[in-house]
């Protein structure tokens, strides 16, 4: 197992215990030492939207699409975050770009 791996492992932990400030810590070094860890950019979006951060949960779940533009799953977590975006800010732009996000999801199944 990588050191990213073992790392993001201690971190999924910390989300568990709602612990989000520290997971978001923890997170964010695995990223800054390794920007192409997918599942740590899809945690961050997570976190941060557990937070209220929509745009830097958007950041993180838009960058997992742009690291595997080919996996369906983080096309829908896209579109996850998304519709969490609008429910927490009820900005209107964030339905059709759910909604797009889906579809390229669907798309690829």
């Amino acid at each position: 197992m990588s050191d990213s791996h073992a790392r993001y492992n201690d971190v999924e932990k910390m989300i568990d215990a709602e612990s989000y400030e520290e997971a978001i810590a923890g997170l964010t070094g695995i990223v800054d030492d390794d920007s192409g860890f997918v599942l740590a950019h899809l945690a961050l979006a997570r976190v941060y939207t557990k937070t209220g951060q929509h745009d830097l949960a958007i950041q993180h779940a838009e960058q997992a699409c742009e690291l595997e533009p080919s996996d369906s799953f983080n096309f829908t977590a896209l579109s996850v975050t998304y519709q969490r975006a609008w429910a927490g800010t009820q900005d209107q732009q964030y339905i059709a770009k759910a909604e797009e996000a889906m579809a390229k999801a669907q798309a690829m199944s």
